[in-house]
């Protein structure tokens, strides 16, 4: 008997709710009609056409009888004739012994102080590595030879030997700033 009480609710509960279903809708579906008629009656825009595009036409760059622009131009007279052409007599010593800043290009050390005692200053120089060197006038910095001749509170002045492009050699004043 129970089970047949169960049935009987089951049955009423979805013929009651069928019953709502069908008493909520509404066959007058004309507001959604017109609307759907005013749409298609509006006036279409036109769409402007896609742009031409010229047709891409490749480069094929030849210059394998030419001289490659990262290798050193070769000269009619020889090396040796130039370096006498630039005439300058300035030459880097290749015989003595580098120093351990010559390994760094110049803007990669930092000048992080200076020390003075007995009236000798030292400029205390950051490499990339984080070790610390202790510099002074005559020591040597940087790949171009660079030679410190003056330490100031602020920086370190050195002149580098630097090649001038005809197989010679000039000299250029560069710095170490201190940095903060």
């Amino acid at each position: 008997m129970i089970r047949a009480y169960q049935l009987f609710i089951q049955w009423f509960c979805i013929i009651s709710a069928s019953g709502l279903l069908l008493a909520c809708a509404s066959e007058s579906t004309t507001d959604l009609e017109l609307y759907v008629e005013g749409v298609k009656s509006q006036q279409k825009t036109n769409i402007e056409p896609l742009p031409e595009f010229e047709p891409y036409e490749s480069f094929s760059y030849q210059a394998t009888d030419l001289r490659d622009p990262f290798t050193e131009p070769t000269f009619s007279q020889p090396r040796a004739a130039t370096m006498q052409a630039s005439g300058s007599g300035i030459t880097p010593d290749f015989d003595r012994p580098t120093e351990p800043l010559e390994e760094f290009t110049l803007d990669s050390l930092r000048m992080v102080g200076t020390l003075e005692q007995y009236d000798e200053t030292w400029a205390l120089i950051n490499d990339t590595d984080g070790t610390i060197h202790r510099v002074q006038p005559g020591n040597f910095a940087g790949q171009n030879y660079g030679k410190i001749f003056r330490i100031t509170e602020y920086k370190v002045e050195l002149t580098e030997i630097v090649p001038d492009g005809i197989g010679g050699w000039v000299e250029r004043q560069a710095s170490i700033a201190i940095s903060e």
